[in-house]
């Protein structure tokens, strides 16, 4: 059994499977803190690397497309603190995190595991029912459907449709997608028969996204909802053969549904301050959050 024990985690191999277990260190994400320990199969692996720096080192895995619905959901868009499969190495560990590397580079070798794609989930994903609250709305999962609750902050359309369940037989994607710079993000669904979007913000079946300190806890429920779709390669397989045998021609991409008429852009921002005040003053948002969230603002004006 090889053992590598750090303040942002720890990972043991034992030659047929990683146990990543995630640090108590104040800078561990929280998406880490919630996913728990993971337990990641040796031929779910596609490599494993370390790359050393001056203050830390990092251990990465890299995991075989479609085998994990975490990265399926999210597009492989999870930053350093929330990624389970990343391990900060303190430089008096680097010899134990080669050896690591060194240990599962033989297995992988010694049992002939391929780098290429799966055709089936290999980690089960997040355990339901579960829900999570962040950004304009509430999204909780039970298995079966999911439910979407609207905040007081939540678009005016969104907030008259009221409450809204959607069955997972009529979902067809879920996707995740991370506050970048001045763009916000969004948890969306892909319904059956509803295939156009529109921006998160208006969207029924989108939970908009501010950049705050919950909101890659969303992550979860996308990916629990993504380990219950069917899995990529089954529909690619599907897309791919027509009844006669030839290739089908890809589906055509409806266009954008239109975008409802937006406010006077610097009406907005301000609207945006106040929002953010009321957040501050009700304990909603930590000071550095929003100090974060107001500069963001700012910089808009």
């Amino acid at each position: 059994m090889t053992e590598i024990i750090q303040k942002d985690g720890t990972w043991v191999f034992d030659g047929d499977a990683l146990r990543l277990t995630p640090g108590r260190d104040k800078n561990v994400g929280l998406l880490r803190r919630e996913l728990g320990e993971l337990l990641v199969p040796l031929g779910a692996l596609a490599g494993i690397s370390f790359e050393q720096g001056k203050k830390a080192g990092r251990l990465r895995l890299r995991l075989r497309d479609g085998t994990d619905p975490l990265l399926q959901a999210t597009g492989g868009r999870l930053t350093e603190p929330h990624d389970p499969y990343q391990l900060l190495v303190e430089p008096d560990r680097y010899g134990v995190a080669e050896y690591v590397v060194d240990e599962v580079r033989n297995a992988l070798l010694l049992e002939q595991v391929p780098s290429g794609p799966v055709d089936a989930y290999l980690l089960p994903g997040p355990s339901v029912p579960l829900s999570v609250s962040a950004g304009d709305g509430v999204a909780s999962f039970d298995g079966e459907r999911v439910r979407l609750e609207w905040k007081w902050q939540a678009e005016d359309s969104k907030s008259a449709a009221g409450p809204r369940t959607l069955p997972l037989a009529d979902i067809v994607a879920v996707e995740w997608q991370p506050t970048v710079g001045l763009e916000n993000g969004h948890l969306r669904f892909t319904v059956r028969a509803a295939p156009s979007k529109v921006p998160p913000k208006y969207d029924p079946n989108a939970v908009e996204l501010w950049g705050f300190k919950r909101d890659p806890l969303m992550a979860l429920v996308a990916a629990a909802v993504q380990a219950r779709l069917p899995h990529p390669a089954a529909r690619a397989a599907l897309a791919d053969a027509r009844p006669d045998g030839e290739p089908a021609e890809p589906a055509p991409v409806p266009a954008p549904a239109p975008v409802p008429a937006a406010e006077d852009d610097h009406d907005a921002l301000l609207r945006r301050l106040r929002e953010l005040g009321e957040l501050h003053r009700s304990g909603v948002l930590t000071d550095e959050e929003f100090t974060l969230a107001k500069q963001a603002v700012l910089k808009r004006m």
